[in-house]
């Protein structure tokens, strides 16, 4: 695979209602990724309920369309419950606007099903490093429109002190472990940081992240 390598020794969840896709989707991340431990639930409620139990998860692949607690609205008790653990979405739909409303109530990625192995782990490569994963099409859309995808500079004031000191650093161009080597964060808390600024913000990248710090006049 190409870019930087992802990191061994992973644990992952996978939430999926029907048994092909969970299981394969669980083969295809152990195949792929070394020393990977992949933990499978088939609702919500279960995935939950691992997420309880293992909170050194490092990331979750949901479905948004099961029976019980689905949908946007699974995405937004994960997000609640489990902050810290970055959410893809895994879904049928490659409707744009259900991509948005995804990313909007906290998905750090959306994978349409129809997505090829290698997709799959380059968006898991990408969240995990703290960026936010969209279909090719929904990005050039908003790159285009030059906008952000869900944005607005008005959620700045919503930031933590120390999220803003993250944002403003971001905005200056410099990487997640730059970002900890001077503030004295662990890389993991960096990453933390800029996942909850991306969602505040309701922006998919460090580009637009960038673009409303500067609209704010932080740099």
């Amino acid at each position: 695979m190409q870019g930087r390598p992802i990191i061994v020794g992973m644990k992952l969840l996978i939430i999926d209602d029907h048994p092909v896709v969970r299981h394969g989707l669980a083969a295809l991340l152990e195949q792929s990724l070394a020393e990977t431990t992949v933990l499978v639930a088939s609702s919500s409620e279960e995935g939950l309920a691992l997420a309880a139990l293992h909170s050194d998860l490092d990331a979750a692949f949901l479905d948004l369309m099961m029976p019980g607690l689905t949908g946007m609205s699974a995405i937004r008790v994960f997000g609640e419950k489990h902050p810290a653990l970055p959410v893809i979405v895994l879904s049928s739909s490659d409707d744009p606007e259900d991509v948005r409303r995804a990313l909007a109530n906290g998905a750090l990625g959306y994978v349409p099903k129809s997505a090829g192995p290698q997709t799959i782990i380059s968006a898991l490569r990408l969240v995990l490093a703290g960026e936010i994963y969209v279909p090719p099409l929904v990005l050039l859309a908003a790159t285009a429109q030059s906008v952000p995808i869900r944005g607005g500079a008005t959620a700045i004031g919503e930031l933590t002190e120390r999220q803003r000191e993250v944002l403003v650093l971001l905005a200056r161009g410099l990487q997640n472990k730059e970002i900890g080597e001077l503030l004295g964060l662990a890389d993991k808390t960096v990453k933390t940081h800029v996942t909850a600024i991306f969602r505040t913000l309701h922006v998919i990248n460090r580009t637009q992240a960038a673009s409303l710090a500067r609209e704010a006049n932080l740099v």
